[in-house]
């Protein structure tokens, strides 16, 4: 990514980012349809029953999801402070 400009990095970084929204999108309605929606219906509109376990199911998809990327990026934090400190200790240390 070195080799980028910034302008480059951050349309590469959008890019990914609206990617990984499309598929987490993709993945929640395939999901949360299997789940609420039966394959036969009757009906087109939804049930009352049906709108309420989707938006169960999204919400909860989407609590799962912030979570995670919660987690992720604590998890990347930590990893890059303890990077730091073996860096520092690794200059500090005589050779």
């Amino acid at each position: 990514m070195s080799n980028l400009s910034h302008e480059e990095q951050l349309k590469l970084i959008q890019d990914l980012e609206i990617e990984m929204m499309a598929d987490m999108y993709n993945r929640m309605s395939a999901v949360c349809q299997k789940k609420c929606v039966p394959p036969r219906y009757k009906e087109a509109d939804l049930s009352k029953g049906e709108a309420v376990c989707l938006d169960r199911c999204v919400a909860k998809y989407l609590e799962i999801h912030d979570r995670i990327g919660k987690k992720l990026t604590d998890v990347s934090m930590q990893d890059k402070e303890t990077v730091q400190k073996i860096q520092a200790q690794m200059q500090q240390s005589p050779k």
